[in-house]
């Protein structure tokens, strides 16, 4: 059963993946408003990037799913992963052939033509069902509950994760999803070569850069929807942010929600030296100018030197296989030359 914490971030979540479903370009550009002091991705193709030669696997593998449930998976031939994350994983691990479905955050170029099962966490049941899947993953805020249940009690393996939130899940995840298909000895594999990916990330981090020690705050726009949040404690974005060499401004100011409504008082207080934003969240308020309308954003120190971060949504909170090129992309464009 999901506990009331996991409810509270499937609603954050929620919140956020909404922006997948805004129909907003995924172009990196903040577009002609952009000015000197924006900086923006440069965005490398979409793909994940499978293991060349990935070891053979054993099945069956019985293992315990986040949900109390002890999971026994037989046959990985037909896998739906319900969430945008485990997608990539599962595609990454080389068991990409097998993969029948995705979440509509699974925005990689291997999955686009998949059909889509779940939109923000919200699972359909009945197009789950009618792919006769073999084994179906998923995250404890993948809901609703009756649509979990039901899954399940058609007989199908169902093994619930708990959802990455920081650095330190990135190869527990990895290794737990290559267990359930047992692929263990490729997770192992890919663990590895993320793992030294991202030490890589942090090595080249200069030394001057990382005494600089900027507030960066996390924001969630979705300017359709006149929805600016502002990330606290548990946005998922602090842990990215540390390793980076940056201080989370939402959490530094005393923010304990995952998110909060923007305010100016709570702007002021955080006082970012540069702002994180989703690429699609940026384009929703018409670029960096759009930006600047919202409320106390102009008066704040990234506001005055239109200091905007921006990176795709379908990785910056993932924490997979691709986290490194999130890194790598708010190190460079944090610190720009001096990275």
């Amino acid at each position: 059963m999901r506990t009331s914490r996991s409810l509270r971030i499937a609603g954050a979540w929620t919140a956020v993946l909404a922006l997948t479903l805004a129909g907003c370009g995924a172009s990196g550009d903040a577009g002609p408003s952009a000015r000197a002091g924006t900086r923006t991705a440069a965005h490398a193709p979409d793909r994940v990037e499978p293991l060349k030669d990935p070891p053979p696997g054993r099945l069956p593998a019985t293992v315990a799913s986040a949900d109390g449930h002890r999971v026994k998976v037989e046959d990985t031939r037909r896998i739906v992963p319900l969430t945008g994350s485990l997608n990539e994983i599962v595609f990454t691990l080389g068991l990409g052939e097998h993969v029948v479905a995705r979440d509509i955050t699974a925005t990689f170029a291997q999955a686009k033509k998949l059909p889509v099962v779940t939109r923000a966490h919200d699972v359909s049941a009945e197009s789950v069902l009618s792919l006769k899947p073999t084994v179906v993953l998923a995250d404890t805020t993948t809901g609703p509950a009756e649509a979990i249940d039901r899954i399940r009690d058609a007989g199908i393996p169902l093994v619930v994760f708990d959802p990455a939130k920081s650095l330190d899940d990135v190869s527990p995840r990895i290794e737990a999803v290559a267990k359930a298909l047992g692929v263990r000895a490729a997770g192992t594999e890919l663990t590895a070569r993320t793992e030294r990916r991202l030490g890589a990330v942090r090595a080249d981090i200069p030394a001057g850069a990382r005494k600089k020690k900027p507030r960066v705050a996390f924001l969630y726009l979705r300017g359709s929807a006149s929805v600016y949040l502002l990330g606290g404690r548990d946005s998922g974005a602090g842990s990215l942010l540390e390793a980076a060499g940056a201080v989370d401004a939402g959490k530094a100011s005393g923010l304990r929600k995952d998110f909060t409504a923007i305010t100016s008082e709570a702007l002021a207080k955080a006082a970012p030296d540069a702002i994180l934003v989703m690429t699609k969240g940026l384009e929703s308020v018409d670029g960096v100018d759009g930006l600047l309308k919202v409320p106390g954003v102009a008066e704040t120190p990234a506001g005055l030197d239109r200091r905007i971060v921006s990176v795709d949504d379908g990785v910056l909170l993932n924490y997979g296989p691709r986290t490194d090129q999130v890194l790598k992309s708010l190190v460079t464009q944090l610190y720009g030359d001096a990275a």
